[in-house]
């Protein structure tokens, strides 16, 4: 079973990879690409800060590395946590395991990078704009919206306190 929720994190960390080769080897030229005008286009945008390119204002030299620490600290946290968990909960395994294939690919690229690799620009025509964000970012949401889902229909925790 752990193999299955192994895999998702792997097919996450290999998809956002790949889209940020891409993004970078395609997009480095110009910018943006439209995919559907007015909503969605792809740019490529070089994020030292965390997702949808929060605390990317300034420059720091160890800002990489503290997030970099950061980010480790979250994968460590939720494989204990997983190692733990009484079986069952697949819906909560699925999200831990889609949230650090996410962290991992922001991981990757800020270690080797410096920087994440931003490339999916959501926007509505000229009056809303999201930050420009990737796939991880994209996984880190569904994961801890999946994790809120889990936490609404089991919870767990407060039921085992109370019963201590």
């Amino acid at each position: 079973m752990r193999n299955r929720y192994s895999a998702i994190t792997l097919l996450v960390l290999v998809l956002d990879l790949v889209s940020k080769w891409l993004a970078s080897t395609r997009l480095e030229s110009g910018g943006p690409f439209e995919i559907i005008p007015g909503y969605l286009s792809l740019s490529l945008v070089h994020n030292p800060g965390v997702a949808f390119g929060f605390f990317s204002a300034g420059e720091s030299a160890w800002r990489p590395w503290v997030l970099a620490a950061m980010a480790l600290a979250a994968v460590v946290i939720i494989f204990l946590y997983s190692r733990h968990m009484p079986p069952g909960r697949v819906l909560l395994q699925s999200a831990l395991a889609i949230t650090m294939g996410g962290i991992l690919g922001n991981f990757t690229d800020r270690i080797v990078r410096g920087y994440v690799i931003d490339f999916i620009d959501f926007h509505i025509h000229d009056v809303f704009y999201w930050p420009t964000f990737n796939i991880a970012d994209s996984a880190i949401t569904i994961g801890i919206a999946l994790l809120l889902i889990d936490t609404v229909r089991n919870p767990v925790m407060e039921e085992t306190a109370e019963q201590q």
